[in-house]
Parts: structure tokens; C-alpha cells; sequence
């Protein structure tokens, strides 16, 4: 028997089928040891000696594959064909060894690019050995990784509170998210117009035109730059006669894409089926993992972490077989479509990612898969059999047309097209692929009969203002796309990337768009500012390069280390001498347009709009940072720092300060802030001023005068206690509306019960909550609907409405009523039973309390004393089943 090692449970069940008996497939569940979590896990002093851990549940399938190598006559190691999978294998070569199980046995690297029976048996008859430069590639990546991770991230602790830890690629996606965020703030808007005109031909067919030249001169899109040029221009073009100049048809061809790789499988699932890029890789995985198809597990589509753009020979036979077949002849080429990826460092080791069956349609294994199962394959398999298809034959038309007034001339343009021949389009369902699609608007569609030297009527001319547009936010498709491009990261990476800025708040997804959030921004300048050479995306783009070369064989991977560990070591040394003032003066200046925005006055942004002589900074707090003033403590002044224009307040409509006011009383303003812990109002000024945070529902828009007045009043006076003497008042505290009397609090409804509480129900909300007794805060209060009188061991009795119906309360113990029963008719002695049969189902002295009292208390009143001691039993014997238990 030969023991065979794969990563997941669900790969070994099916390729131990198609194997048969001589064989036992194991899983490793991925990864079977790490770097631990803490500092010297790599030693740069020890010749980057890295120190390995294994977790329990690892180390308890590590023993299972141990024991089966034992009795075994060989070992394959088959996990997946990509350098991880290299790096799995190698690691559990190596604990095999140590646990010295092999004994001379065979040792031998397999690789399944797809989870079918042919594939696995051929993978089994051509097995290698371990490739010693892909886990180079491997170790010099993760130490990279960790030097990186377990040295910045001190620096980063220590210069910038709040800030969490930085990874290598990571922190270059984040700069590029942030960058692109810088160029938005600081875009400028510019005005041009558009002008067109509706023609009609001498057949009455009417068409668009958009103007090209005039003046002797060409019209580009933003050459028009003022309505006084667009109008004069309109003037021409509403008194000229105009003439066909030419008209010519000229035939298109557009060739299908290449087969999916990693990155554009991530990007065509985002932009047509809404996919994050994780949820794109689970889906992916589970298709190559193999789905119950008739009774037999099946792999549906080939390896999904590649940059290869081809597909391997028999798979290209097959392709062409099926498009002949499913679409005919003349959607087959004479050759087969050859492809290569125009990626930086793309290694192209594997095949693109494609169906294991082109015989396989969707709709052939629709019944066996979930939605998003079907739609990802479904993307899959029409981009692999359109890759081997004709070309779409286009017919562009485009026809010049002359327009005259009085010996003043402009030119204008109408162009359309129309598919002659479908040819690779024909395999989407739609009749285009929006992945493919690179049709201007303005040039689809056909274009009536024109001919050439005809005179056109002009029905209507229209000239339109516009405005340029900042470059658009980063979605997760746009930004891996970037990355493939720069040549940051590798395939298997830019889910995890991704998934790492959002985990750390770096970044939020609004509308699939990629936010970076305030203390993200903060991270990228921090590291632009004092490691700016680690943030490059040439940098990182030349060390993938690098580890490209190691995993071929062409440079040492510890040399790599050494050369970027001297470096980077001595500016981690550098940063010990950097001040927290070096810090916030970086950053100042990098980030303002989002910490000083601009103001509609058009005063100096860094300028205390409180005290009117302080300068404004970053300050870094517990929290994180936030803006202050420089002359604290006289001003107090601050403003949360905010992704979006500078500061909360201006992201929720609240400048940074708004005065709502004068107080009666005091004279002293009354104001509308946004701090460090979110909107409040405050009256007067330092450190004697009222202040009071805007209550749960109610927003900053939504505040005035009367409003920021009855907040400032709070504590109010309700009335003093009829009992006590003593006053019960009514505020707002850390945990919502309160009233208080004696030391006691007791949580009211709303903020507007707060100042519309009267005394009676004051006295009653704090009786209710006396009643709970400790430990009761959060639970809902009810009305009792009837006071039965004091339980024998202490405690009042109510029969009280709940959510579920009437019950009886004493305490904590609350028995439900029978349905039916009237609650108002409940007496004592059915109160004290159903406490007792509630109390006993729990258990404990509180059960073992009721039931005695229960019993006594229906003896005395000359009940069926023997149908409460029967009744008894069963519940004694529950508290005993529940001890035990």
C-alpha cells in the first residue's frame, strides 16, 4: 500500500476512488506548521535560521500520516501544483524525517492540475521529485514577509498609537487605495461641452452626429472649454447646410480573449457577478475540489491559482472538438489560438484555469450546482471555449459630414457598427462579454443608409456642459488588476491582500468601491514619510522578481535576504531617533487635504476656528489620532480625524463648530461639535464648559437651539421620592436615559422620557427595577397587571403581560399562565405552585425554596396537599438528573 498526502479532506475522498485500494489518500488541511507569532521565529543573526511550530490539530494529523507511512510501501506527496503546495509538501517531508518513519521508503511529488481520473492517474505515472527552488522561493518569501511584519510593526506601535501591523504587500495595496484617494481630493474640476446634431437623411431615417473640427481646427473631447465657444459654434452648425462628404464601411475583426487567469477570473466575477475576490477563490476551490455529479465526485474546472494564460494541447483539442459540435464549423479557426500574458513576472508554470469537460456544459450540470457555483463555472466555461473560436467579424461605418454657413465650416462624424459574423461572441449567452468589451458607445449600432454627396436636414442641435471627473475609486477588480500590472503580489495572494486591509479597518467596501479609512491613510503616510524605499511599487515589484528567479534556480535565496535585511534593518535602527513632533510634522503636511480641508470662507484651514490663534496638527491619543489644537489646555478644541473630507463633522454635515446660540442664563454660546468620540453639544468655553454627546437617534442635522438646550440642562429635577424624601433626576449616561434616586439607576425607554418623566412614573420605573432585583439591567420592564402579596420566603407577587402571553413573577422566577386562564382571577395559592414547578425545572435553592413553601403554604389552606407532593417528584428528580448531568 502506497500512502498519498493531499491538502483537503474532500480531494482525498474522490482521488482515493479513482486509485482504488493499493492506496490510502490522507489530508493535510493545508499548512501543517508555521512561524510562530512572536519575535525570533526568523534569526537574521543565525543566518535567517527559521523556527517552525506545529499546532495540536496539526500535529494530531501529522501522527495519522505518520502511522500510515509506517506500514507503507512508498509515499506521494500531492498537494496542489503551485508553490504553497511545494512549501506543504516539503514541510511534512521534513517532520516525517524527524519522526524517522520513512525508513529508505520511496518519496515521491505529484501534481493534479484537475481532479478528474485521467488527470490523477497520469499525474501518478509521472511523479518527481520535491522542487528544491520553489520552497527557496517559499522560505524566502515567508521570511521576507515576517522580517517585515515583526520589525515595522513595533515602529508603528510606538510612532503611531492605534495604527496596527504593516505587511509587506499589503502596505503597497494600501498605498495604492490611498493614493488614489489623494488624487481625488485634490482633482480640480474643468468645464468643457459636447456638441452634436440630429441629421435625417433624404429617406427620413434620423441619426447622431458628433462634431469634429471647426475653425480649420480638430475637436477634441475637452477642446471646448466655455459655453461663449460652445454657443458660437452652435449658431454655425443651427444655420449651415450640411453635406455627406464620404462614407466608408470597413470591415472589423475582434479576437477573443485567453482562458482565465487568477487575476482575471477575480476581476471578471466582481465586475459581472458581483464576487468579492475571496467569495470567487471559496467557489473556485469547491469546482476544482470536485462536485457529486450522478453519483460520482468530479473536478470541474482545472487549478485556479495560475497566471498561465494557455491551455495545454489536449485541452485545446478538446475545445475545438466541442466548439465544432456545439457551434459548427465556421466557428473554428484553421489553427488553434496560441497565447501569452502580457503580466509583469508572470511565471506561466500552469495551465489557465478552464473546464476539465468542454463537453460539459452549464446546463448540463445546472441541477448539481448551487447559483454561485453555476455562474462562476458558467464564466469559466464560456471564456475557455471562446478563446479557441473565430473572430467576431464587425462591419464600422463612418461618415463624414460637411456642415457650411457662409463660408464658416465644421466637421462632424456619425459612426456605427454592426456584427457580421458573431464568431466567439456566439458563446455568450447575452451576445457579449463585458470583460471583452471594448466597444465605444458612440460607435455601436448601425447607421441608416448614408451615401455619399447627399444633402442631410438638420432636425435639432445640441450643445451640453460637462465637467471632468476625478479617477475613480479602486474596486477589487481595478485594484488586482494594478497589482498583476506593477507586478505586486502573486495570484494566490491578492484575496488574502485584500482581506487583510478590510480585517484591519485600513480599508471599507461602499458600493464596491475601496474606501481607505483614516488610520489606513495615516499607516501609508507614516510609511511614505520615514520608509518610503519599502512602499515603492517598483521595489516590491523587483524583489517578486527575485523570488521569481529563485524559484528558478538563478539566485540563492538567503543572498536575497541578506541584501534586503541590511537595508532595512538600518532604517528600523534610523526610526529610534524619530520623535513623535518628526511624525505628526510628516504627517501634517501629507495628509492635508484630509486633515485641513479647505474652508467655504477661504481661511487659513490650520487656523482654531474656537480660540482664533491656535494652529491645528494631528495629535496621537490612546485611540488613535485625532485634531487638535495647538494651544490646549486653554483651548480644548479637537475633531476626529475621518476618511471622507477631513473630520466626522464634516462627513455627517457638521462643520467644526456651529453656534446654535446664546444661553439665557449664562450669556455664554451655546455650540455643535464633532470630537474625538463623535458629535456633542457645549456651552462656553475651557475646561469649565458643559458639554453632553448627542444621544442614540438623534443626528447632527437634526439638533437646534431648543434641542442643545434641554441636553445641557440634564440632570433634570423629577420630584422627590414620596418615601425617601430624597430627589430621583432623570439624565443621560454611558448607558442611555436613566432616572436615579438613592444610588439606584434605572434605565428608561428613550432620551425623550428623560424630559417628559413625571414623579409617579419615576417611582414606579424604580420600584420595577428594585423588584428585578441585581443583575436585571437590559431586561424589559412590565406593568404588573395584578399584586397577589408578599411570598413566604420574601418578595412580592405579580401576575404581569409578556411578550409570550400572562405569567406570575416572583423575583427572577417567572411561570407562564395556561392559555385560557385569566390572569386576572390567578389567586395565591396557583402563584406559589407554578413558582414552585418553574423554579424546580432549574433546579438549585431557589427551586428547593419554592417547593417547600409551596407545600406548606397549600396545607394550611386545606388544599390537595397530596397532589402538590406527587406533583413534587417528577421535579426533584429533574434537579437531581441536572446535578448529575
Amino acid at each position: 500500500m502506497n500512502v498519498v498526502v493531499v491538502e483537503s479532506p474532500a480531494k482525498a475522498k474522490t482521488i482515493n476512488k479513482y486509485l482504488g485500494s493499493g492506496y490510502k489518500v490522507l489530508a493535510s488541511f493545508g499548512h501543517v506548521r508555521d512561524l510562530p507569532a512572536k519575535d525570533g521565529s526568523v534569526r537574521p543573526d543565525d543566518d535567517f535560521e527559521m523556527v517552525w511550530e506545529v499546532d495540536g490539530a496539526s500535529a494530531k494529523r501529522m501522527k495519522d500520516i505518520a502511522d500510515a507511512v509506517k506500514d507503507s510501501d512508498g509515499l506521494f506527496l500531492a498537494t496542489d501544483p503551485d508553490r504553497e503546495g511545494e512549501a506543504i509538501s516539503w514541510h511534512v517531508l521534513d517532520l516525517l524525517k524527524k519522526k524517522k518513519v520513512l525508513n529508505g521508503k520511496p518519496v515521491k511529488r505529484v501534481v493534479f492540475n484537475a481532479i478528474t481520473k485521467k488527470a490523477v492517474l497520469d499525474a501518478m505515472a509521472q511523479p518527481r521529485d520535491i522542487d528544491e527552488a520553489l520552497v527557496d522561493a517559499y522560505l524566502a518569501r515567508r521570511a521576507l514577509d515576517y522580517l517585515v511584519g515583526f520589525n515595522l510593526s513595533p515602529v508603528l506601535w510606538r510612532k503611531l498609537p492605534g495604527a496596527r501591523s504593516a505587511g509587506r504587500v499589503q502596505s503597497v495595496a494600501l498605498r495604492l487605495v490611498c493614493d488614489r484617494e489623494t488624487e481625488i481630493e485634490r482633482f480640480v474640476a474643468e468645464e468643457y461641452w459636447q456638441i452634436s446634431a440630429l441629421l435625417k437623411t433624404p429617406r427620413g431615417d434620423e441619426f447622431e452626429a458628433r462634431l469634429v473640427s471647426a475653425d480649420g481646427k480638430r475637436i477634441q473631447k475637452n477642446s471646448i472649454k466655455n459655453g461663449e465657444a460652445a454657443h458660437r459654434i452652435k449658431d454655425l452648425l443651427e444655420g449651415a447646410r450640411y453635406v455627406v462628404e464620404s462614407v466608408e464601411a470597413k470591415p472589423v475583426k475582434r479576437n477573443p480573449g485567453p482562458p482565465f487567469t487568477t487575476s482575471t477570473l477575480q476581476q471578471a466575477a466582481s465586475s459581472q457577478l458581483g464576487f468579492s475576490a475571496s467569495r470567487t477563490m471559496q467557489i473556485a476551490q469547491r469546482l476544482y475540489e470536485g462536485i457529486d455529479i450522478g453519483g460520482e465526485t468530479v473536478g470541474l474546472i482545472t487549478y485556479m491559482r495560475t497566471d498561465g494564460v494557455q491551455m495545454a494541447p489536449e485541452a485545446i483539442d478538446a475545445a475545438r472538438h466541442a466548439i465544432g459540435d456545439q457551434f459548427g464549423p465556421r466557428y473554428l479557426p484553421e489553427k488553434a489560438r496560441f497565447y501569452s500574458t502580457k503580466a509583469k513576472n508572470a511565471q506561466e508554470a500552469h495551465e489557465a484555469i478552464r473546464p476539465t469537460d468542454f463537453n460539459r456544459i452549464p446546463a448540463k450540470v445546472r441541477s448539481h450546482l448551487d447559483s454561485d457555483q453555476l455562474r462562476l463555472y458558467e464564466l469559466i466555461w464560456k471564456r475557455g471555449i471562446a478563446s479557441q473560436m473565430a473572430s467576431a467579424e464587425i462591419e464600422r461605418t463612418t461618415a463624414e459630414i460637411l456642415a457650411d454657413r457662409d463660408g464658416e465650416k465644421a466637421g462632424l462624424r456619425a459612426v456605427g457598427s454592426v456584427v457580421r459574423f458573431d464568431g466567439f461572441l456566439a458563446a455568450y449567452t447575452d451576445q457579449r462579454d463585458e470583460s471583452e468589451n471594448g466597444e465605444d458607445d458612440d460607435e455601436s449600432g448601425r447607421l441608416p443608409e448614408i451615401n455619399a454627396r447627399e444633402m442631410l436636414e438638420k432636425r435639432k442641435v445640441n450643445a451640453s456642459q460637462h465637467f471632468t471627473e476625478p479617477p475613480p475609486r479602486y474596486s477589487e477588480a481595478s485594484l488586482i488588476k494594478k497589482m498583476e500590472e506593477l507586478g505586486i503580489g502573486r495570484p494566490s495572494t491578492y484575496a488574502a491582500t485584500l482581506a487583510t486591509l478590510r480585517d484591519r479597518d485600513y480599508v471599507t467596501i461602499d458600493k464596491r468601491k475601496l474606501i481607505p479609512q483614516a488610520k489606513g491613510r495615516l499607516v501609508t503616510a507614516f510609511l511614505e514619510s520615514f520608509f518610503t524605499k519599502y512602499v515603492e511599487y517598483d521595489f516590491t515589484a523587483d524583489l517578486e522578481e527575485k523570488l521569481d528567479q529563485i524559484s528558478a534556480g538563478e539566485l540563492n535565496w538567503k543572498d536575497v535576504l541578506r541584501d534586503f535585511w541590511r537595508d532595512f534593518f538600518s532604517q528600523i535602527e534610523d526610526t529610534k531617533e524619530l520623535r513623535v513632533t518628526n511624525v505628526l510634522d510628516a504627517l501634517n503636511e501629507a495628509l492635508a487635504p484630509l486633515v485641513f480641508p479647505k474652508r467655504d470662507d477661504g481661511s487659513d484651514p490650520r487656523i482654531c476656528q474656537v480660540c482664533g490663534t491656535g494652529q491645528l496638527s494631528l495629535k496621537l491619543g490612546k485611540y488613535g489620532a485625532f485634531v487638535g489644537c495647538s494651544n490646549y489646555p486653554e483651548c480644548n478644541y479637537t475633531r476626529q480625524l475621518s476618511s471622507e473630507g477631513g473630520a466626522d463633522a464634516e462627513a455627517s454635515g457638521v462643520p467644526e463648530t456651529k453656534n446654535l446660540g446664546k444661553d439665557p442664563v449664562t450669556g455664554e454660546e451655546i455650540t455643535l461639535r464633532s470630537g474625538r468620540f463623535g458629535p456633542y453639544v457645549q456651552r462656553g468655553e475651557g475646561k469649565e464648559a458643559k458639554r453632553s454627546s448627542l444621544p442614540k437617534g438623534w443626528t447632527p442635522a437634526t439638533v437646534d437651539y431648543e434641542k442643545a438646550q434641554a441636553l445641557l440642562s440634564l440632570p433634570r429635577d423629577v420630584g422627590k421620592h414620596p418615601e425617601s424624601g430624597k430627589m430621583i433626576s432623570a439624565g443621560l449616561g454611558r448607558y442611555g436615559p436613566f432616572v436615579l434616586h438613592d444610588g439606584t439607576y434605572a434605565n428608561l425607554d428613550s432620551i425623550e422620557d428623560v424630559f417628559s418623566i413625571g414623579l409617579n412614573r419615576a417611582v414606579t420605573v424604580l420600584a420595577e427595577k428594585q423588584s428585578k432585583g441585581p443583575g436585571a439591567r437590559g431586561r424589559t420592564t412590565q406593568a404588573a397587571l395584578k399584586e397577589l402579596g408578599e411570598h413566604p420566603d420574601g418578595g412580592a407577587i405579580t401576575v404581569r403581560d409578556g411578550r409570550y402571553g400572562p405569567y406570575v413573577n416572583w423575583g427572577k422566577v417567572n411561570a407562564t399562565l395556561s392559555k385560557g386562564k385569566d390572569p386576572l382571577s390567578v389567586t395565591v395559592e396557583e402563584a406559589l405552585v407554578l413558582i414552585a414547578e418553574k423554579a424546580g425545572k432549574s433546579g438549585g435553592k431557589a427551586g428547593t425554596k419554592a417547593k417547600k413553601t409551596s407545600a406548606k403554604a397549600t396545607k394550611a389552606d386545606g388544599t390537595k396537599a397530596a397532589k402538590t407532593k406527587t406533583a413534587a417528584k417528577p421535579k426533584a428528580k429533574t434537579a437531581s438528573k441536572a446535578k448529575k448531568s
